[in-house]
């Protein structure tokens, strides 16, 4: 359990992004509640394409923190993580007899925000 002072969340956005949200969903929640570093390790080693969109935005969110708040990269934990859905660009394709098969590209919107807390 982390103790958060919500009042120094700091957080950081990526907008429409060209990945499904729930694929991002899936990375975001092995990550949430955890350090920045525990965080950073997770991300570099695991197998999907989503942890290259959502390390940018947690390096942005506490670079956020420590540039703007003054605050240590050390002491930092994610205290919010979710990833929205975004527009859909729908493309068509065509298929045999004249007809056309609607595809659809999902773009999501990850944001992330990470405040200072101590372990319990």
């Amino acid at each position: 359990m982390i103790d958060i002072d919500s009042e120094l969340q700091v957080k950081a956005t990526a907008k429409f992004v060209r990945m499904s949200p729930r694929k991002v969903r899936r990375v975001l929640d092995q990550i949430r509640g955890r350090s920045y570093r525990e965080a950073l390790i997770m991300l570099e080693f695991m197998p999907y394409k989503s942890c290259e969109p959502i390390l940018k935005v947690l390096r942005s969110a506490v670079a956020n923190a420590e540039h703007n708040n003054g605050l240590d990269p050390v002491e930092l934990y994610i205290s919010e993580a979710y990833a929205d859905q975004g527009p859909v660009l729908k493309r068509f394709r065509p298929r045999a007899q004249g007809r056309a098969y609607q595809i659809r590209k999902p773009t999501c919107h990850i944001a992330i925000a990470v405040a200072p807390g101590t372990e319990a």
